[in-house]
């Protein structure tokens, strides 16, 4: 038997107050559409991009587990304008597995990228996190990444309960297929207050103030003999630059 717990659920008009009072918001992927005025089929339409994910080669556990795109982007009101590709970076403060190494990582598909979809994700989020902190551009960091089961265990995040250094995130799941776990745990980051629940629907959505609360997935197992997997967006906002400028300098 699977146990999992529903998702705190808040309509798309509730996004910035459940953020201001909590740090965190959920949403179903209908409210998704409606807050980016997008369309599901338009959103669903990047989903098999997935399946075109190089293998992730930093992983210091040695696990094979996890595939990945990243690309950069300047963002305001007006554009979603790529960035020069960049490696990504953390400092251990934030990431203790992975932080101060650069890692370089294949980029986004131009074809994903070019679809209209995508500009007024990226916008509609980064108008919600300006009316939060009045800042533009934001410096925006996108993920692509699918943990699989080939390992037997995938880890969504195996550098445990953490932050990203940025002002905030947001995970998208696009897709779970054959698996057990991956629940989602939020914790408030000075309290003692947190809450699990397991995103299911394709383009359901996490979105968090960095500064103020961290954030886990659990590992994934499969359900059968045929292995399994999760595919997730992971979008970072940063007012700024963007994380590391001074270390690829």
């Amino acid at each position: 038997m699977v146990t999992t717990f529903s998702a705190p659920f808040a309509p798309s008009e509730t996004v910035l107050p459940a953020l201001r009072e909590r740090g965190y918001a959920v949403l179903t992927p209908a409210s998704v559409a409606n807050l980016c005025d997008v369309t599901l089929e338009d959103l669903q339409a990047l989903a098999p991009s997935w399946d075109d994910l190089p293998l992730d080669g930093y992983l210091r556990d040695g696990g094979s587990y996890r595939r990945r795109r990243h690309s950069c982007f300047f963002v305001d009101d007006a554009r979603a304008e790529l960035a020069p590709h960049r490696a990504h970076w953390q400092s251990q403060d934030y990431n203790a597995l992975h932080g101060g190494m650069q890692r370089w990582f294949e980029p986004i598909d131009r074809a994903v990228i070019e679809q209209p979809v995508w500009a007024r994700l990226l916008q509609a989020l980064g108008t919600r996190f300006s009316a939060l902190k009045p800042t533009q551009p934001w410096y925006v960091e996108a993920h692509q990444f699918r943990i699989d089961t080939s390992d037997g265990i995938g880890r969504p995040t195996p550098e445990g309960a953490h932050r990203d250094g940025v002002d905030f995130v947001a995970v998208f799941i696009v897709g779970r297929s054959d698996i057990k776990g991956g629940e989602t745990r939020v914790f408030e980051a000075a309290g003692p207050n947190g809450q699990r629940f397991t995103l299911e629907a394709p383009w359901s959505l996490l979105l968090l103030d960095d500064a103020r609360v961290i954030h886990e997935s659990t590992p994934i197992q499969p359900l059968g003999d045929g292995g399994g997997h999760r595919d997730t967006l992971v979008l970072t906002y940063r007012a700024g630059g963007f994380q590391g400028e001074e270390a690829q300098a």
